[in-house]
């Protein structure tokens, strides 16, 4: 499949799926990212357009999962569950970006699994 795909088209969708780890620096460019590459390069560049949209629909849904997990730590009987599932939602966002930018690299379109489908 990946001669399939241009080298261009594969690059751009890589990068939507990693800019996501501008979460870490900044606090919105997990969203901001996905969202510039998708509005950039949707038109013409199908393969970005599929993967941008879901590389943002994964990152929308961590934000609710995160905020969820943030709201259980509020309360103090709560945070003993709120903690842990803060620790697994990002180490399960990492693991998935890097596997999404894996298989964008070679034109492999990439399904993020707890994903809810809100940009069609």
């Amino acid at each position: 499949m990946e001669a399939t795909i241009e080298k261009d088209q594969r690059t751009w969708a890589m990068i939507a799926h990693l800019s996501a780890f501008a979460y870490y620096f900044t606090g919105i460019g997990h969203l901001l990212g996905p969202l510039i590459v998708w509005l950039s390069k949707r038109d013409g560049m199908p393969f970005v357009d599929d993967q941008a949209k879901e590389a943002l629909n994964f990152q929308i849904s961590i934000t609710i999962y995160v905020i969820a997990a943030v709201l259980m730590c509020v309360t103090v009987i709560l945070a003993v569950i709120g903690i842990p599932i803060l620790i697994v939602v990002h180490t399960f966002q990492i693991v998935c970006i890097i596997i999404a930018a894996i298989k964008a690299h070679d034109g492999v379109p990439f399904r993020y699994p707890l994903s809810l489908r809100l940009i069609k």
